[in-house]
């Protein structure tokens, strides 16, 4: 698998990959990347050259990816439209990335006989009530309640199809919110922490009581390198880091570190069919494929989030006016 194709990946979550496999192995990347709103090359800034190359293009142009496919040995897919806000105002580009862009490389896949290791989320499975004991595993029943989650849900079962259907050498690993360098500011985490940095209040949506089982991006890509060297093919893995907290505790950490009141925030109104928790259980990565988070410690991880942010106002300036302007526009 020295020559690894990621699709997405001057994403938030695919240009960590990229970081961490360049770091860490000595596979070469090229990354295959639209470049919406959401994709930054500045995300790619400081590759190696020889090892790293960068194509402006559509998942869903079939020549295109049949071409990139027949030079590689794994391919990673990264590439989706992920915003809940943003599949609530306008579905379509969903169904477009999600549904007939994964459907364009598993077919490039089937053709080329290659390696794919899918990349899903834990919003598949719905939503657990709030006192619920239990986790999403492996053996949960999909139940998505957004047309970002039902378009991501959908995406899977065309993965399974393939495996089953056409033997394509295939896993998939659905994973918890991330956290960590290169997130668009629309999302929650950098928004509270760039609103801090500029002086404004940061905004909780509703009570602030919805969970989510955050896991720092350095984990996620460490755990989808070892499901691509050690994952049993047609298997799905769960990748999550034990770090359930709401989202008031959140905002609450973040204003702490950085020196600020805790209740130093404004409530908005809530999203509309806002899940009430998410929460992962990953024995059976950690049992069977010996993989372990670093960053176990959230409040540890939110701290080296921060630093990054503070250190790269570059990075996301661009980005913050827009991004406000809009959800000022919808109430949040």
């Amino acid at each position: 698998m020295s020559r690894l194709l990621v699709t997405g990946g001057a994403g938030f979550i695919g240009s960590n990959f990229v970081h961490y496999v360049l770091a860490n192995t000595d596979h070469s990347v090229t990354v295959l990347d639209k470049l919406t709103y959401a994709g930054n090359l500045a995300s790619l800034d400081g590759l190696p050259d020889d090892r790293f190359r960068f194509v402006k293009g559509d998942i869903c142009d079939a020549e295109l990816v049949d071409g990139l496919f027949a030079e590689h040995d794994a391919v990673v897919h990264y590439a989706a439209e992920s915003h809940n806000d943003n599949s609530l105002a306008n579905p379509r580009p969903f169904l477009d990335t999600n549904i007939i862009g994964t459907y364009t490389l598993l077919e490039a896949a089937r053709k080329h006989d290659i390696r794919f290791h899918h990349i899903s989320t834990d919003e598949v499975y719905g939503d657990l009530e709030l006192d619920d004991p239990a986790k999403f595993t492996e053996q949960t029943p999909y139940n998505p309640s957004s047309p970002y989650s039902s378009t991501k849900a959908g995406s899977d079962l065309l993965v399974r199809a393939w495996v089953r259907s056409f033997g394509v050498k295939a896993t998939i690993s659905n994973c918890s919110n991330n956290y960590g360098p290169y997130q668009h500011v629309e999302k929650f985490i950098p928004r509270q922490i760039t609103n801090v940095l500029r002086g404004e209040r940061p905004k909780l949506y509703g009570k602030g009581e919805n969970v989510r089982d955050w896991i720092h991006a350095n984990d996620h890509s460490s755990a989808v390198l070892t499901i691509l060297e050690k994952g049993v093919i047609g298997e799905t893995y769960l990748i999550g880091a034990d770090g359930e907290r709401n989202n008031k505790e959140v905002v609450e950490l973040i204003l702490t570190i950085l020196g600020q009141p805790a209740d130093a925030y404004d409530h908005v109104v809530d999203r509309p069919g806002h899940d009430l928790r998410y929460a992962i259980d990953s024995t059976r990565l950690r049992t069977e494929l010996g993989w372990e988070p670093r960053f176990s410690d959230f409040e540890a991880g939110l701290a080296d989030t921060i630093a990054w942010y503070r250190d790269h106002e570059a990075w996301w300036a661009p980005q913050k006016d827009e991004t406000e302007a809009k959800y000022q526009a919808q109430g949040q």
